[in-house]
């Protein structure tokens, strides 16, 4: 079995318009960059891209966008995403662009990258800030972005699970 190398490709959707990032999907996403892919190299480009390209993550909220392609054509794909101009989603067209972050060989350093890159843009929020109340703003603003915390479980429900593990 032979295994081909990939490389992660982290962008990050840039955007006046602030409903661009509610309506972007991944299949909008792929769909213009495999288009923007055949303008810059034809179908060739297109043919060597495609084989194993897609896109393995977005958050809509962030603009933030993980794309995989063949390590060999990693360098097409990369000349290809300045010509990313605009997103389709919803049935409608939103002016973007797409700023590559980081390339990567495996998801992991992606993310490792991702968090580093979103701790040095939070220091520079916080260093921008001009008084105390907008600090304290932001600080709350990102101690609030946590994940829900799970419903805690009824008492016969945790009766029906005490019972099933000493069986």
């Amino acid at each position: 079995m032979v295994r081909f190398k990939n490389r992660y490709v982290l962008c990050e959707v840039l955007s006046e318009d602030p409903r661009c990032r509610q309506c972007i999907e991944d299949r909008a996403v792929g769909l213009a960059v495999r288009d923007a892919i055949a303008r810059a190299h034809g179908d060739y480009g297109l043919g060597c891209c495609c084989v194993s390209f897609t896109v393995k993550y977005l958050n809509a909220y962030t603009g933030t966008v993980l794309l995989r392609c063949r390590k060999d054509f990693q360098s097409l794909l990369s000349s290809a995403l300045p010509l990313v101009r605009h997103l389709e989603g919803r049935g409608q067209r939103f002016p973007c662009a797409l700023r590559t972050l980081h390339v990567g060989g495996t998801i992991r350093t992606c993310q490792k990258f991702l968090i580093q890159h979103n701790r040095r843009q939070l220091q520079l929020l916080l260093r921008s800030c001009t008084s105390e109340e907008e600090r304290r703003s932001v600080r709350q603003a990102v101690l609030s972005c946590s994940l829900e915390e799970e419903q805690p479980q009824s008492e016969e429900e945790e009766e029906e699970d005490d019972g099933a593990e000493t069986d």
